[in-house]
């Protein structure tokens, strides 16, 4: 059998391209080895934003392309993503002043274009009281915006239902095991069953999010893929203490945490360390639940904990660099195989937002090396159930 395109993983990337490619009227065939977005794709904060702690290190074109996309899938998703209000307070000892917020969330309205979902206010002193749990002693100012909330494993089962609709053919669970280039054709392997077959394709997706460098490992020749960290995401999942979402400066390093209501739950993350394990073993440490727990008690001082926090992680694959992992992009990283003539194409990174986006700048670069086909769908108006 030969396809236009093989895409290894469905995660959120994955699924994002095969809907993409197959909308351009290409034959697709992905290949995951356990389920859709059992990796990365389920363990994200479960947002669809636009990233405003992105706006410190001047990833503006990010901002704006995520916002975009944001108000595309408010559209496409109305049973999958929605609006929540997120309340940022603003103490006497914040590193942001009430002056840079509101900055920053002006800027961020601008890079949505203005949209009525881009408004954001200061409350009333008065408004305070309904925030309850939250430490009013050094109060000084409390803001609220809005950002978009998603199951984001339903959310990636949906976008892989939309292009198995369109006539993409999906092998799960189906074990990737080689792939050898040959000529104008690649030949892939991959284990159902423990039925091993073989197909070929035009090009070759490698959208296995952390297990990126593994499967690059079984192609020959292996493409040169840059160097990059795997940075573990961890997060607590409570009773539902608390009703409002929050959006907190950790009295630690000052990074970015979300406090979010989430399927009856309360979801409290993230953090960021350097993975080095195997990437199925991502779990969160005791470090990182004592300083999720020390941020949440340090706004809510009061919350009864109870002695069993669940959790989950997940990892992100980020650029190497000595940087910390909050200064690092956040854009997907391509590389192919061959500029002139890709028959492989590697995804690593990237954010859940801008899925669409970026299947959509994956397509550009593969389209101009497979034969011209009729498209019969356009991604931006595919709704997702």
């Amino acid at each position: 059998m030969h396809y236009h395109l093989v895409v290894i993983g469905a995660g959120i990337q994955g699924a994002g391209v095969a809907q993409a490619a197959v909308a351009a009227g290409y034959s697709v065939l992905v290949l995951e080895q356990t389920a859709a977005a059992a990796g990365t794709s389920s363990k994200s904060s479960k947002l669809i934003h636009g990233g405003l702690r992105y706006l410190e290190s001047a990833q503006f074109g990010l901002v704006r392309e995520s916002l975009q996309e944001r108000a595309l899938l408010l559209k496409l998703a109305p049973s999958l993503v929605h609006l929540s209000n997120l309340h940022i307070p603003i103490y006497e000892n914040s590193t942001r002043s009430a002056l840079t917020i509101r900055a920053g969330l002006s800027l961020y309205s601008l890079l949505a274009g203005l949209d009525k979902n881009s408004r954001f206010c200061q409350l009333l002193h008065s408004e305070w009281q309904h925030l309850i749990g939250l430490k009013k002693e050094k109060l000084k100012a409390v803001f609220r915006y809005q950002e978009a909330q998603t199951d984001d494993a339903e959310l990636t089962r949906a976008v892989l239902r939309s292009a198995q609709s369109l006539g993409a053919e999906v092998k799960m669970p189906a074990r990737f095991v080689a792939a050898e280039i040959q000529g104008e054709k690649s030949h892939v392997i991959y284990d159902q069953n423990g039925q091993q077959v073989t197909v070929t394709c035009d090009l070759i997706i490698n959208a296995a999010g952390p297990w990126a460098t593994q499967v690059n490992q079984k192609i020959s020749p292996q493409i040169h893929l840059p160097q990059v960290d795997l940075i573990q995401g961890s997060h607590l999942l409570l009773p539902p203490l608390l009703n409002q979402h929050f959006y907190l400066e950790s009295p630690r390093d000052r990074r970015a945490i979300f406090v979010l209501p989430w399927k009856g739950q309360l979801m409290v993350g993230t953090t960021e360390k350097l993975h080095q394990a195997e990437p199925e073993n991502a779990q969160m440490s005791e470090e990182e639940k004592n300083y999720l727990v020390e941020t949440l008690l340090h706004y809510f001082p009061d919350l009864p904990l109870p002695e069993k926090i669940n959790s989950f992680a997940g990892l992100r694959v980020l650029p190497r660099s000595d940087k910390n992992a909050f200064s690092r992009p956040r854009d997907v990283i391509l590389v192919s195989d061959n500029e002139a003539n890709p028959k492989v194409i590697s995804m690593m990174g990237g954010k859940l937002t801008t899925y669409r986006a970026t299947a959509e700048r994956v397509m550009e670069l593969a389209k101009k090396h497979l034969p011209e086909q009729k498209a019969i769908a356009d991604t931006k108006k595919l709704m997702l159930e």
